[in-house]
């Protein structure tokens, strides 16, 4: 009788695949300007430094930040590619993969790329942007 009670159990199903669910306030616009540049950032940020050329902006909810660094181009545009490259591909060991793509803006004369970092890397996304002849910004997030 035991061995016929047991046996009428019901199979084990696995659990469904469920959803991460991430609620965040909306957020405001804000813009930063300084000497060479305008920035528009999330409010819900915290400017944790600003030097003259070196901004970090700080998302606490997130745990994440965000590090732009604008340089001055003087003839020193290889190196300032080359530079920012090395730093995309320092990752390469970590990342399951990296993939760019080129940004465009043909209006406004800048050009530039964008690095998106699969798997346990320290930063996620950088890019960056010039305009050949004045201005270059350099920019990588970390969570």
């Amino acid at each position: 009788m035991v061995c016929f009670i047991s046996a009428c159990e019901d199979d084990v199903l696995p659990k469904p695949k469920a959803m991460l669910r991430l609620e965040y306030p909306s957020g405001k616009e804000g813009v930063l300007e300084t000497a060479h540049f305008s920035i528009k950032y999330n409010e819900m940020a915290r400017l944790k430094s600003g030097i003259q050329y070196f901004l970090c902006f700080g998302y606490p909810l997130m745990r994440g930040s965000i590090f732009v660094n604008y340089k001055e181009v003087n003839g020193n545009l290889d190196k300032l590619l080359t530079d920012a490259q090395k730093l995309s591909y320092e990752h390469v060991l970590k990342a399951d993969g990296i993939y760019e793509e080129p940004v465009e803006n043909a209006p406004h004369n800048v050009y530039g790329m964008y690095y998106e970092v699969k798997g346990d890397a320290a930063s996620q996304s950088q890019f960056y942007v010039t305009d050949s002849t004045k201005h270059f910004v350099n920019r990588f997030v970390v969570f």
